[in-house]
């Protein structure tokens, strides 16, 4: 049975989806160029390899990191958006975007503005892989 609450988390959860979508969409990666050197511990031996550019920029993760323990959170990992442990927190992980840190980053961020605007602390957080 849905209520009237999931009906109102499931709408926020698609306004944030729609929203971080929107703001990848948005964002230029500044691609990643991997070489190869002669001695890879002195960065001014000759370049042996350039690969191809890395155009999604550097790889990495990106989350938002939401309060476990309140009715959105509840909702979330019931719902399975979010995983985690209680009480210190859930992530809503990003799926998108292959291993584009950036993107992932710019969906993790508006996903947070949206979740904060209906009274959801949340926060992004990124990591470099």
């Amino acid at each position: 049975m849905t209520t009237a609450t999931d009906r109102k988390f499931a709408n926020i959860a698609a306004e944030a989806h729609d929203a971080g979508m929107a703001a990848a969409d948005r964002a230029t990666p500044t691609p990643m160029i991997v070489i190869e050197r002669a001695n890879p511990f002195d960065d001014t031996s000759a370049i042996v390899k350039q690969y191809e550019p890395i155009m999604g920029g550097v790889c990495g993760f990106a989350w938002v990191h939401i309060k476990g323990n309140t009715a959105f959170g509840h909702w979330a990992k019931k719902m399975r958006i979010a995983g985690g442990d209680y009480p210190s927190g859930l992530a809503i992980r990003v799926r998108e975007f292959g291993q584009s840190l950036e993107l992932k980053t710019a969906y993790a961020h508006a996903y947070a503005r949206v979740l904060e605007a209906n009274g959801i602390t949340a926060y992004a957080v990124d990591r470099i892989d």
